[in-house]
């Protein structure tokens, strides 16, 4: 049986492109109202027209960066004053860099910890009261197959998004009694702007998946009777992330090196081809 977020209101952030934006139609096409958040507005005002238009529901859209300390509360705030509350809550805002870790710009580095760890720690734990008194809803947190091993070329992205898989896994047992469904999604190379920004897909390991193909993967895990708390996207991407846990810690480094070291030239600099992503 479908999840039914009719009545609901889900907040999305990283709203204004990829996996945001298709986290935005299913979820209106469902019958739930929104609230977009992202640092674009333009974009943001333009997506919440569009779904205003197409299903009805009530968007409401944020410019907010994330990489500030203490927006949980901030926006919390605002939503109150508004007497929206949320029932579903989707993590999805995030960036990566790409490169050696030696020559990160530590200003990049500090911001993308910020918005990748912190910034879903804060909205997770400002909200997850709301969550859990409505218990109809769904917690997700993007992940990414990134964080099943140490990845040398994205240091810091891997690392975080393993930060999300062991906090999203640890909430999800926390709340179990609960009807909150709580997943790690974790896409694997995706069809986002991260791309598109970098100027190569060499980072990409294995095929691309469309948004579609990642958010229908979710809705599936949310849908089901049983809900795992991690949520793979694609088989391959399923079969690799299992193989790489069942091999010595020093091979799955050493096959992760490889698999992303066409994408870890010297040149361009590391900070200069940095992305904003959804995964």
């Amino acid at each position: 049986m479908s999840l039914n977020f009719t009545g609901q209101t889900a907040l999305i952030t990283g709203a204004s492109s990829g996996l945001g934006v298709e986290f935005a139609r299913v979820l209106a096409a469902r019958g739930a109202n929104l609230v977009l958040v992202a640092r674009r507005s333009d974009r943001l005002e333009a997506l919440a027209a569009e779904l205003r238009t197409e299903f009805g529901r009530a968007v409401t859209p944020y410019s907010l960066d994330l990489t500030r300390s203490g927006v949980g509360a901030e926006l919390h705030q605002a939503l109150a004053e508004r007497n929206i509350t949320i029932q579903t809550l989707i993590n999805n805002a995030g960036f990566g860099t790409h490169g050696s870790f030696v020559d990160e710009d530590s200003a990049r580095i500090a911001n993308e910890i910020q918005l990748d760890v912190a910034a879903v720690v804060d909205l997770a734990r400002t909200f997850l009261p709301d969550l859990l008194a409505a218990g109809t809803g769904a917690l997700v947190n993007v992940a990414s197959t990134a964080g099943f091993q140490p990845l040398p070329g994205m240091a810091v992205y891997g690392a975080s998004k393993a930060f999300v898989l062991s906090f999203t896994e640890a909430i999800a047992h926390e709340t179990r009694a609960s009807g909150l469904k709580v997943i790690a999604l974790c896409p694997g190379a995706t069809e986002t702007e991260f791309f598109d920004v970098v100027g190569t897909k060499d980072a990409a390991v294995g095929a691309l998946q469309t948004p579609e193909q990642v958010i229908a993967t979710a809705m599936r895990a949310l849908d089901a009777r049983r809900t795992p708390a991690v949520v793979i996207s694609g088989r391959v991407n399923m079969i690799s992330s299992t193989l790489v846990r069942l091999v010595p810690r020093r091979v799955a480094v050493a096959l992760a090196a490889r698999a992303v070291a066409g994408s870890a030239h010297p040149e361009p600099a590391a900070g200069d081809i940095s992305a904003r992503v959804g995964a």
